[in-house]
This record gives C-alpha cells, structure tokens and sequence, in this order.
C-alpha cells in the first residue's frame, strides 16, 4: 500500500481502526442488512454497509487494490472506503455493524435507500489474516417484499504479503501490527486461505469458500408498502 498513508495510519489504535459509524441519511425504502459468519474460526471486523447508486466499485478482481481497500483489507479500517464512495457523489447512506463478529454469529445492519441509489457494498477484514476480506460489491438490493440472500467468498487485497506471522496481524488473536512494508500480489484476488506457514494453525483458522451469508431484505413499513 502507500508508504505515506502507512506511516500515517500506524499510529491509530487498533480500536479506533475497527470501530466507527456513520449515518448519511434516511431513505424512503429501508432494508436489512444480515451478515452471517459462515466460517469455522476466523473473525469479520466491524462491518461497512453502504447503499448507492451504481456505478462506484469497492474493488475489482484481477486489479490493483486501491489504498483505501488496502487499508480496510490489512487493519479493518473502513472510514477510507467509506470516503471513496462520498467523493464519488453517488453514497445514499452508510452505516458500521459496529462489532467483531465471531464465527457462526450473525449481525443486521439497517440502511436507507431509494430509486436510483439502491446498489448495496459490504466490507470488512478477515481475522486473523493478513490481507483477507469480506465483501459484496454493489449488489441490487430487491425491489419488492422479498429477500435475496447473497454468499461472499475470502478475498484477497493482494497488498500485504500472506507471512501469516501474528506481528503483522492485528486483531484479538495476533495483536500484531496492522500493515506490513512486505508488498503482496498486486492484485485483488479470491484468497487461497491459511496454510500454515506462520503463526496460524490452518487446522483452526483455514476455511472453504464461501465466508458469509449476507441476506437483503427491504423493512416493513417502508415507502409503498
């Protein structure tokens, strides 16, 4: 990632790194956001959801990781991400599911939406990984009363080299540094999972795709209904 924004970002405080919430605005439709930890033993950080129009993309597979992706893929730090999307003049409202969500929990987000902003992204780190991520990547949320259900696999930034060492990894298990100078791939890819080179056990922390089940369900009560 960029060496400037790096050094500047070391400093923060893992808990001011993984927690924050923002509100933008209230729709005339609102939806339900619930995220389901499919996984065995690894951790999502606080959780970004955004609602917007189409057209801005968290990431792209097989392209460079942008900084901001960077950041919220190796320290779970969501606020960059999250600023992209206002630059880009098309966020409708956001809100942080505000906690660390552990395997086999789930947790519901409400954002507002409407006509011509009603594209939804999810974003948050993969604990413990180095540069490991949960997405979705502006999905449709459903027009009428019914609800789509969604599945996510491991991402990859391919930002930070996957040394799997604890001293790159923060969080509650490794506690470790939240950026690495060692540069990854290059580009944003499904990740191969933990392998056990490092500091982590794959027996406890590996997984098989997908990772989260994330279920978009407009609210009763809601414009038209």
């Amino acid at each position: 990632m960029n060496k400037s924004i790096g050094l500047t970002l070391a400093a923060l405080t893992l808990g001011s790194t993984l927690f924050g919430s923002v509100a933008m605005a209230s729709g005339n439709n609102r939806y339900q956001v619930t995220i389901t930890n499919l996984t065995r033993g690894t951790s999502f950080t606080p959780m970004l959801v955004a609602s917007h129009a189409p057209g801005p993309q968290l990431f792209d597979l097989g392209q460079a990781p942008s900084d901001a992706l960077a950041m919220m893929a190796e320290a779970g730090e969501t606020g960059p991400l999250l600023a992209e999307l206002t630059a880009s003049g098309k966020l409708y409202d956001s809100a942080s599911s505000g906690v660390l969500l552990a395997p086999g929990e789930s947790v519901t987000v409400t954002v507002g939406a409407r006509k011509g902003y009603d594209r939804i992204s999810v974003a948050g780190m993969l604990l413990p990984t180095n540069d490991g991520f949960v997405a979705l990547n502006g999905a449709q949320a459903p027009l009428g009363r019914h609800a789509v259900t969604l599945f996510s696999p491991g991402y990859d930034a391919g930002s930070e080299h996957n040394d799997e060492s604890c001293a790159n990894i923060p969080g509650p298990y490794c506690g470790g540094a939240p950026y690495s100078a060692d540069p990854g791939e290059g580009k944003v890819h499904i990740h191969a999972g933990i392998h056990g080179g490092g500091s982590l056990d794959p027996a406890e922390f590996d997984w098989r795709n997908p990772v989260a089940r994330v279920v978009i369900e407009r609210v009763r009560g809601g414009h038209h209904d």
